[in-house]
């Protein structure tokens, strides 16, 4: 099988950076009219059912049951906690904060797979990401100051690093998985992740149902948006990838959404940032780019001593 060319796999990573540093603002718009839980069942429930469908009428045969149970893990780990964290935190904090806590994924997934994937220690440039990046999130979470001087809320935030995790064990761990084709996977996942978000809801958002009536124009589009843009493009994109691209490559999307959202936060819902929120910003990304760079050099070895 033939590698995948640059030019693929640099237009998947410039969807991927667009559309997903756009849906932060789509998921703010939707979740004004409904619950955060119940906005990503409906997004990925809608989003899964449809292009399962579309697979079928393709062509696609039946995934077998190893495959659906390998999809649907994976989806409930990225599409079901992964993003309905990321959903609710918006209800608290400004788009662009909530994408550059996403932006710690690179961290969690090097240590993930040094500890249970490839068991290959980290490069020094990685550890030095990973102290600048821990020393962003400190100044970014500013845990010492008063409660009430703290920008940020602390348990979304938490809320949103458990999402990180799960989302990148899923991302790593998918490729090892007995998968079916990348389009009927994308469906089951989303559908995976539907699920979930629709069982947790009925739990914790007991008035979700009722809010349903209450959509308005704005909440429409903001759905259409996130469904057909934000899973079907930019989703069936990061799974193309996450399966023909480097990891490390992949992983370089969580510090270009930020940026992404912050600008789109800025110009539709005057968002500001103090001047301490974007000096941690920027020592955040500033983290995640020498981890992005040492996992390079860590892959590179890696690919070297097993041809070797």
């Amino acid at each position: 099988m033939s590698s995948p060319s640059q030019f693929k796999i640099f237009a998947n990573l410039a969807i991927v950076y667009l559309v997903w540093g756009s849906t932060f603002l789509g998921v703010r718009y939707a979740i004004e009219v409904l619950p955060p839980l119940l906005a990503s069942a409906i997004r990925f429930l809608i989003g899964g059912a449809i292009l399962f469908v579309l697979t079928l009428l393709r062509g696609y045969s039946l995934p077998s049951f190893r495959q659906w149970r390998s999809a649907a893990w994976v989806g409930f780990l990225l599409s079901g906690i992964g993003n309905c964290a990321v959903a609710y935190a918006l209800k608290f904090m400004p788009t662009g904060l909530v994408a550059l806590l996403v932006a710690t994924l690179p961290v969690w997934m090097v240590v993930l797979d040094y500890l249970f994937f490839a068991k290959q220690k980290p490069t020094i440039v990685t550890i030095f990401g990973l102290a600048v990046g821990l020393i962003g999130m400190y100044i970014l979470l500013n845990p010492a100051a008063n409660l009430k001087n703290q920008e940020v809320v602390l348990w979304p935030a938490f809320l949103v690093f458990v999402g990180s995790i799960c989302w990148a064990w899923g991302s790593i761990q998918s490729p090892y998985l007995a998968m079916p084709p990348q389009m009927q996977a994308t469906a089951v996942q989303m559908l995976a992740g539907g699920t979930f978000a629709l069982i947790v809801s009925t739990i914790v958002e007991p008035n979700g149902m009722a809010a349903i009536a209450q959509m308005n124009t704005q909440t429409y589009w903001a759905m259409a948006y996130l469904i057909v843009i934000g899973s079907f493009v930019g989703y069936s994109a990061y799974v193309w990838l996450i399966n023909n691209a480097p990891p490390s490559l992949t992983a370089t999307y969580a510090y270009v959404n930020p940026v992404v959202a912050m600008l789109l936060g800025w110009l539709f819902l005057n968002e500001t940032l103090s001047a301490r929120t974007l000096v941690a910003s920027a020592v955040i990304l500033g983290g995640v780019i020498l981890i992005t760079i040492g996992r390079k050099k860590t892959l590179r070895v890696r690919s070297q001593n097993h041809t070797s």
